[in-house]
């Protein structure tokens, strides 16, 4: 785990989701929608990250029936509005990168805090499928879609801060994302860049944050 700058015992620690406690294989998503579609799962994924449409999605300036009907029509699929909620949520695998116990060991000693950019349809099937999301209050689940902006923005790192009730030099924030690991150190943040499960807690435990 790549770490930035050096910190003292913080007192939250402010995590991404995917990638970090969630695992995200897209091609679970994509391969149905590109075979119904006739394109391969990673052409549909790439045409649908760069649809003109995905800010206001990740952003929430569009709502969920929406965004089905606008990728439906867009690449001629016919798909009911709950079978394609069911194939958009398979991106999200329900096998976790972290496990539960690490939050509820951490939750002990530290205010714990979300910051994702992500879109309703995920946040609903987190919240209901995921119990590592108990130990976040809902208060401190900051989301892109729900504020109305993203990572990188600096407007999202102030969200979180917020959420987190203590100053930013006081959070530790965990990302796998380098640029935006290092715009969260531009907002305060004490920003480590997730590159496994082993070495974030092999890190926890060097700073005395986990037994």
């Amino acid at each position: 785990m790549a770490s930035g700058n050096e910190f003292p015992t913080p007192q939250a620690i402010l995590f991404d989701i995917g990638r970090v406690i969630v695992r995200v294989d897209v091609r679970r998503a994509a391969e149905p929608l590109g075979v119904a579609a006739g394109m391969a799962p990673a052409e549909i994924w790439r045409a649908i990250e760069t649809d003109p449409r995905w800010s206001d999605w990740q952003e929430g300036r569009i709502s969920v029936q929406d965004w089905h009907e606008h990728l439906t029509r867009r690449f001629g699929v016919r798909l009911g509005f709950e079978e394609f909620c069911e194939l958009w949520n398979r991106a999200l695998v329900p096998e976790t990168i972290l496990e539960e116990k690490l939050f509820a060991e951490l939750g002990r000693r530290f205010r714990l805090a979300l910051l994702s950019n992500t879109d309703p349809i995920h946040v609903a099937h987190m919240q209901t499928n995921f119990g590592f999301m108990r130990h976040f209050p809902a208060a401190a689940r900051v989301y892109s879609c729900t504020v109305g902006v993203s990572k990188p923005s600096p407007a999202i790192y102030a969200k979180g801060i917020a959420a987190c009730g203590v100053p930013a030099e006081e959070i530790l924030y965990v990302d796998d994302v380098a640029e935006y690991v290092e715009a969260g150190r531009r907002a305060g943040l004490k920003g480590v860049q997730f590159v496994g499960a082993g070495e974030l807690l092999q890190e926890l435990r060097h700073k005395g944050l986990i037994e």
